[in-house]
């Protein structure tokens, strides 16, 4: 076990803490008091960072008496995503009020009508297996993700109702099909079944009994349920990285009520801030002004208001905004850090109103503050 790996814990003055149990307790919770407190850090204690989350990031509602059928509803409704979407043609669903043939003469592994429920589910595993590759090298210096989680999805790994894991189902497929990776320029890379087959060592995971899942498992169900509910950007290189915290903030609560059920909030948050930060992931809105170049180029004329002398250094060496302030922007950080730090920043950024103008602030001062070590192109 990494020795920070339970990071969040350090001591919070007890007058902090009651400052924040006072502006949650509220039935009408003031967002403008609750922001300025979050932006000098949450606490963890008493699963505090976890709520205030859920509240920054538009999940939960600031009256506090909608919580809990809005909550209902909500978990609920993903629930009725996970029935819909991990679902394996020619399996029969009897258990489940559901009955259909193996295999018809309408639908069937070879139709190639594009509505065939097959062919859709042969698309989705291109996605599924860039997906499955990036969630188990997710924080590989910790040992959390690779462990079981105290609620796995009784759905999917009830025998009696004949779901496949997706675990099980990208075995399957790296068996009969090539390995395809999107990157985020859209390059598409395809490796051989052989090579497909060597992807994941036995001995480089641990095998979980029977009716257990790990950590992991439970990320690739929320990107890939984002995926298929957003097909116009599917799933891209990079979004593990954003999700991760968030679940590990989730699940980590102390407040089992809430813990139970980090998946699902997992998955409204993770989509919540994507519907602010999708647009860093759209190739075709790059050059826009609500695209990642300008966001890259921001960054740049920030830091020529802030130190002009350290842009023209930058400058004279050719040392474009792209090489670095690429990945700083679109992942927000969470791969320049550890993860306890990128928890503490995302504390800050997320309780800012202009949370992406916040981050181009961060970003020059990371170049203000270390210029040698972080313009260095990799």
């Amino acid at each position: 076990m990494s020795a920070w790996q339970n990071f969040p814990h350090c001591a919070v003055p007890c007058c902090r803490i009651q400052e924040f149990k006072a502006a949650l307790s509220e039935k009408h919770i003031n967002l403008e008091t609750l922001r300025e407190l979050c932006f000098n850090g949450i606490p963890f204690e008493g699963g505090i960072r976890a709520l205030c989350w859920k509240i920054l990031l538009n999940y939960l509602p600031v009256d506090q008496t909608l919580w809990e059928p809005f909550l209902k509803k909500q978990r609920d409704l993903y629930s009725q995503f996970l029935k819909e979407m991990i679902i394996q043609p020619g399996i029969a669903k009897a258990n489940l009020g559901l009955s259909r043939e193996d295999v018809t003469m309408e639908d069937h592994p070879l139709n190639p009508n594009p509505d065939s429920r097959w062919n859709t589910y042969f698309k989705d595993n291109e996605i599924l297996l860039q997906i499955d590759k990036d969630v188990r090298r997710l924080y590989p210096d910790m040992a959390f993700f690779q462990r079981p989680t105290d609620y796995p999805s009784q759905l999917i790994l009830d025998p009696q109702n004949d779901y496949e894991t997706l675990r099980r189902r990208v075995e399957q497929t790296t068996l009969k099909a090539q390995t395809v990776n999107r990157n985020r320029s859209g390059v598409t890379n395809v490796s051989s079944p052989g090579k497909a087959l060597n992807l994941y060592p036995s001995n480089e995971y641990e095998v979980l009994p029977s009716g257990s899942e790990a950590h992991w498992e439970v990320v690739e169900r929320i990107l890939f349920i984002y995926a298929k509910l957003n097909p116009g950007i599917a799933y891209v290189q990079g979004m593990n990285e954003i999700v991760g915290p968030i679940y590990y903030t989730f699940v980590t609560d102390p407040n089992t009520d809430w813990k139970e059920h980090a998946e699902a909030d997992t998955f409204f948050c993770f989509t919540n801030l994507m519907s602010e930060n999708r647009d860093n992931f759209i190739k075709s809105l790059d050059d826009s002004q609500c695209g990642i170049t300008y966001k890259m180029e921001s960054v740049y004329a920030m830091l020529r208001d802030k130190d002009p002398q350290l842009l023209l250094k930058l400058e004279e060496q050719n040392i474009k905004p792209q090489y670095f302030t690429f990945r700083w922007l679109t992942l927000l950080l969470s791969q320049e850090f550890l993860l306890p730090d990128v928890i503490r920043i995302w504390d800050t950024l997320f309780s800012d109103k202009d949370r992406f103008d916040f981050l181009i602030l961060v970003c020059c001062a990371m170049l203000m503050i270390t210029p040698s070590q972080t313009c260095t192109p990799s």
